[in-house]
């Protein structure tokens, strides 16, 4: 199976992750938000596990970000330039975006051990919160490695920022790449 292949399985599992997580908050705001209008009982810590677990799916989904690079980009001057030199930028760009995700996680890992040293904990229930903090954690972790993958596939000449998403023309059935295996 080519690198390719197994990168783009890892992103999906990535997004299936993020979306439980989004899954999950949303169960968890409606419910509460229903409990609290029509029974004067909200769930006890829905505030504080939302905002916790809307963090960590940002950062999943963040990570399947950094393998696919489908975000918002405005490649104005990318555009104009040379094949070469649009490789040279996309490995600056995608260097810098690895840099900052190796300083963020670092940052988030001090926290993490910060809050479990503090024990820190949820308002009402006195939940530790660290469990979920080492969850976004985990998917700022799991960022730097597809980061790095994007950067090798971009450096090695076998990746680029394609202008769409290939998942959809998968699914369309309008990917006319030949296929190997």
């Amino acid at each position: 199976m080519q690198i390719e292949a197994v990168l783009e399985r890892l992103s999906l599992i990535i997004e299936r992750v993020a979306a439980v997580m989004l899954a999950a908050i949303t169960i968890l705001v409606v419910v509460s938000a229903a409990g609290r209008y029509l029974f004067s009982m909200p769930i006890p810590d829905a505030f504080d596990l939302s905002r916790l677990l809307i963090g960590a799916a940002i950062m999943w989904g963040f990570a399947s970000v950094g393998y696919r690079g489908s975000h918002i980009k405005v490649e104005l001057f990318a555009d104009m330039l040379p094949p070469a030199f649009q490789r040279a930028v996309n490995l600056f760009a995608w260097g810098v975006l690895l840099v900052f995700t190796v300083l963020l996680c670092w940052k988030m890992g001090a926290r993490v051990l910060s809050a479990q040293a503090s024990g820190e904990a949820t308002m009402d229930l006195r939940l530790s919160a660290w469990p979920v903090m080492a969850l976004i954690w985990g998917g700022v972790l799991v960022s730097i490695f597809t980061i790095l993958a994007r950067l090798i596939l971009i450096a090695t000449g076998r990746g680029t920022l394609d202008a769409y998403e290939k998942l959809e023309l998968d699914e369309a059935g309008l990917d006319n790449e030949p296929r190997h295996g």
